[in-house]
């Protein structure tokens, strides 16, 4: 009978340990942004958690505290096994314990088993991995992770952006910012990337990121709202990526894929809308010539240099792609055909050091450079026809060559049971060289403006960029997590300075370049047309100018921020996470002086999670926080830059022959003239920002819930409000400094003063009170206090909600999938730091404010607003041999503008026409009328379907896989952006090229691969 008994308290044993790790624990644990974390219950105070990791054998040993309760955080991501012991002795083991990035993975046990209570006489329970759906009951924010293994299985683009599009809420930006995404509304330049916890964000523009070899993706999280105190700088969303590392068993690979040009179709061609024009329905892009070739290949290798304490990763790949295109246009106006080969080498080298098993070393080493050669060839295109002619004598071209290297050190330290101290130091270096073709750096570049039969030209470039354009990071981070009792608390302190080299200069040795012009004969004595006192000469009338050009510099941003949080398990069903960030932003000039600085700019974030049954088979949760956004650098490369032009006037009485330079100067003015008058100098710092300038900052709301609907799904929703509260644009108008000091009998000549110096584009808060410091004339400033209402701009307005629905299944070793619909509303009247009406990417010195006029009916549908959006993606493993998989996106169109000439129905608008506007179809005007955004329609759907298949042959063992990836296989190529101008050359007149298309979803693409790991 003792056998029966022995049996029977087993089986009790073991179904209480397995229901226990579906229990919550009641411990509060933090989370890291690149690293996860384990925690739960054991019933029973002073037992032993022992945790260890399954590829490296780091092992923590944790003791159960007084409540029973364990929690081990800044855990590298991987699989773990996790035992319970007591007086050594091993009562239960749970295997197959995946800790994700920035998430909490809970594993509880049950005290007891035996008839009174005691598991002293069991051997040993194991409780392996099962294919129940899990929910995390700890987050509180809005996060999807992507692991290696699943990105492997995926028919997906190899790119961040290509994954970061399979998150809810997140779309694509306007084809005008490339390899760019919208999170929950936000403009494209307000999210923030990382690698390994460094911030790897592009420093000059914020649009996009560093990259890394696909392959070393080891987990990718994207967070779409709620992230916690540690995350900042960013009001989209955040991608956070960690990389693969070494482990205790040699692991070798590589992989090759190619997507041929004769298996894509062909690109849908560019034709001029139907407008009433001759040109309707001929080819304005023949984009049907479009050739694109494709391939990579790249190798890893990873191991164990000491076995269990040092390890090795790495791994490289290569790019490469040929595409040929061209231009045609009726007419005869050609651009040429343009042949363009990439090469993009990266590689990534990791080393983890293991000192002991409670200190951790990680250095990470990226290389991410994209090497561009762009050659043109002359080409005949017959109007009307399909018939093209191709040269084939080079007429033109570019080399770019474009990143450089990244290198972080991190190192983690498990103090004590309950405290952690983590601290990263990161640095990085971009260059940016762009070589023109045929450009001979000893020739003065001359240019011919006469209506002369023989006209001047000398060189082929008259601007080039800075040679030595450049961007640079350098950034730590420091965080201490204290477990007390419910409580876990974590603190830290973070900095990143950035620094961008960037501008343009004349090309050629001097510094100048000449330009030939004519006031024609009779014309002795009248003014050079701005010319600023300049004369025409006598006879002909011919003259020429001496151009000087430079603007750019070395800019730089030191943004830092420290941050207290408190994640408090107030019951075991109930998780509150407290936390408040505060924020520094300085933006420096090229002469080193701080033009624009927010400080102490509070940052609540406030969470809460809610396990309704106390077995993680429900979670309602809602977080509100805010967030705030810097400036990039390029912001003061177009509002903080010393920009040099100038003009000074000649007669002449020759040509050199050989140099195209003139002879036998005569001045016509009074030396060097530029309507800037600080004739390349920067603006005094003070007057580049109103006073006390706010950052860009937004508030969110996020209320949702997740529920394990059957062992096999779960299911879930959540409701985001993003409301965008401050922002920084430019503002360019003359007449409220102007007013201003009329209005306090000042004289008219200071009040034109005041006036031009508004009028040169000031950082302001749209939609709010502003004071400028504007300079008199003399380099004194005065504080011109001005009111929103004297400013005449609206409020700022962009509001987003979203409702997101999922329907998930797990993988079992057999299938996984997931879909996706988020219903959602963008509106308002500004985009954010982006305006994608025009493909604007003067990031926070759009034209949106520069005068009221512009705002006018702005308020409406904005860019990123896509009403519906379904995606889905999943695969199935078939047998051990086959694989089938799809991605699916479905999204509604983006709306459409009319946009045109201010109407003149007043002196009023009579005066702002001729005096201040732009003089052209900026506004919500067409035929005169007014056109409130979003109006105008919405373009067509877009839809896309991606399917995969994937044999592993068993005599390979299944280390080798051919897959094939079709992309778009039912080639739907439909508008991604049109031309919006319904106007041009004047009020009422109709632009000929209105709602023609700039974009057209990509065409079907086959993609072949080849892997192999052993």
């Amino acid at each position: 009978m003792s056998k029966p008994t022995f049996n029977r308290a087993l089986r009790r044993s073991a179904l209480t340990v397995a229901l226990g790790v579906c229990f919550a624990s009641g411990v509060a644990h933090a989370q890291s942004n690149a690293a996860g974390s384990i925690f739960g219950s054991t019933g029973e105070p002073g037992t032993v958690v022992v945790i260890q990791n399954v590829d490296t054998g780091l092992t923590r040993q944790i003791t159960a505290d007084a409540n029973g309760r364990y929690s081990a955080t800044a855990l590298p991501t991987g699989e773990y096994t996790v035992s319970l012991q007591r007086d050594g002795q091993v009562l239960a083991t749970k295997e197959d314990v995946q800790v994700t990035l920035g998430g909490g993975r809970e594993v509880s046990f049950s005290a007891g088993g035996a008839a009174d209570g005691s598991a002293t006489d069991l051997d040993r329970i194991v409780v392996t991995g099962t294919a129940a759906s899990f929910i995390d009951v700890s987050s509180t924010d809005t996060r999807t992770t992507f692991t290696a293994q699943q990105l492997e299985k995926l028919p997906v683009g190899r790119s961040i952006e290509s994954v970061a599009l399979l998150a809810p809420g997140v779309v694509q930006a306007d084809s005008r910012y490339p390899g760019t995404a919208s999170f929950g509304g936000s403009a494209a330049s307000e999210n923030a990337f990382y690698i390994n916890g460094y911030a790897v964000t592009n420093p000059l523009t914020n649009l996009g990121s560093t990259s890394l070899p696909f392959d070393g993706i080891s987990q990718m999280q994207v967070i779409t709202g709620g992230y916690g105190a540690e995350f900042g700088r960013a009001t989209g969303g955040v991608v956070n990526i960690v990389t693969e590392r070494g482990g205790n068993e040699w692991k070798f690979g590589g992989l090759m894929t190619y997507r041929p040009a004769s298996l894509r179709a062909d690109y849908e061609n560019i034709l001029y809308p139907d407008n009433g024009t001759p040109n309707d329905g001929l080819i304005y892009q023949k984009r049907e010539e479009i050739e694109v070739n494709s391939w990579s290949y790249g190798m890893y290798a990873s191991g164990p240099l000491i076995k269990d304490r040092l390890f090795m990763y790495v791994g490289g790949e290569m790019e490469e792609q040929d595409q040929s295109s061209v231009l045609a246009r009726p007419g005869g106006a050609t651009n040429g055909y343009r042949d363009s080969h990439y090469e993009i080498p990266r590689w990534l080298a990791k080393i983890d050091w293991n000192i002991t098993d409670n200190h951790i070393v990680e250095l990470t080493a990226v290389s991410d450079i994209t090497k561009q050669t762009v050659d043109y060839f002359p080409y005949t295109y017959t109007p009307g026809t399909d018939e093209t002619i191709r040269g084939y004598e080079k007429t033109g071209g570019y080399f770019y060559e474009d990143g450089g290297e990244l290198y972080v050190g991190k190192y983690t330290g498990y103090l004590t049971d309950s405290l952690t101290l983590t601290a990263m130091y990161g640095t990085q270096k971009q260059d940016h060289i762009a070589v023109p073709f045929g450009y001979d750096p000893s020739v003065v570049y001359v240019s011919d403006s006469r209506s002369v039969a023989d006209p001047v030209q000398r060189g082929t470039y008259a601007q080039l960029a800075f040679p030595d354009a450049f961007d640079e990071t350098e950034g730590f981070r420091v965080d201490l997590e204290w477990q007390v009792g419910s409580h876990s608390l974590r603190v830290g302190y973070d900095r990143q300075d950035s620094t961008s080299r960037a501008g343009e200069v004349t090309s050629g040795p001097a510094g100048y370049r000449w330009i030939y012009s004519s006031c024609g004969p009779g014309a002795a004595g009248e003014p050079i047309q701005g010319g600023g006192g300049a004369v025409c000469p006598g006879g002909s009338g011919d003259y020429v100018s001496q151009y000087r050009y430079a603007n750019g510099g070395t800019f730089s941003v030191d943004q830092s921020a420290y941050y207290l949080e408190d994640r408090w398990q107030v019951t075991d069903n109930w998780l509150l996470t407290l936390g408040l960030r505060n924020e520094a932003f300085e933006n420096f000039n090229a002469d080193g002086e701080v033009y624009a600085e927010q400080k102490d700019q509070w940052a609540p974030r406030l969470g809460a999670s809610w396990d309704v049954f106390g077995d993680a088979s429900l979670k309602l949760f809602a977080n509100a926080g805010r967030y705030h956004l810097a400036m990039p650098n390029n912001v003061a490369l177009r509002g903080a830059a010393g920009s040099l032009y100038t003009n000074e006037y000649f007669a002449f009485t020759g040509i050199d022959p050989v140099t195209g330079a003139p002879i036998g100067l005569t001045p016509l003015g009074d030396g060097p003239y530029s309507s800037n008058r600080e004739y390349g100098q920067a603006p005094h710092p003070d007057s580049v920002t109103a006073k006390g300038l706010d950052s860009h900052y937004q508030d969110e709301f996020v209320l949702g819930f997740e529920k394990r609907l059957t062992d096999q799904i779960n299911v879930g929703a959540r409701y985001v409000h993003r409301d965008l509260k401050a922002a920084i644009d430019d503002m360019c108008d003359y007449r409220p400094a102007y007013n201003w000091a009329i209005a306090r009998g000042m004289s008219e000549e200071m009040a034109d003063q005041l006036g031009n110096e508004l009028a040169s584009c000031r950082l302001f808060n749209p939609g709010e009170d502003n004071t400028f410091m504007l300079d008199d004339g003399s380099g004194n400033l005065v504080e011109v206090a001005l009111t929103a209402e004297e400013l005449g701009f609206p409020k700022l307005k962009r509001m987003y909600q979203g409702i997101d629905f999922f329907v998930e299944r797990p993988f079992d070793g057999t299938w996984y999938g997931r879909i996706d619909y988020t219903l959602s509303r963008n509106y308002g009247n500004a985009e954010g730091q982006l305006k994608s009406d025009v493909g604007q990417g003067d990031v926070s010195q759009t034209m949106d404010w520069d005068h009221p006029e512009l705002m006018e009916y702005a308020n409406g549908y904005l860019p990123n607003d896509r009403r519906h959006y379904i995606k889905g993606y999943g695969f199935y493993q078939l047998t051990p041999e086959w694989r089938f998989s799809a991605t699916a996106t479905f999204q509604s169109g983006r709306p459409k503008n009319c946009t045109g000439y201010y109407p003149n129905n007043s002196p009023e608008d009579e005066e702002f026409i001729e005096f201040y506007s732009y003089g052209g179809p900026y506004y919500h005007f067409c035929n005169g009328e007014p056109v409130p955004r979003g109006t105008s329609g919405r373009l067509p759907w877009t839809n896309k379907l991606d399917l995969g298949v994937a044999y592993a042959p068993n005599w390979a063992d299944n280390a080798l896989e051919f897959s094939l990836d079709v992309f778009n296989v039912f080639d739907e190529q439909e508008a991604q952006s049109i031309v919006e101008y319904g106007e041009l050359g004047g009020p009422g007149v109709p632009y000929a090229h209105s709602n023609r298309v700039l974009s057209y979803s990509t065409p079907r693409s086959v993609r072949f691969a080849l892997r192999y790991d052993f």
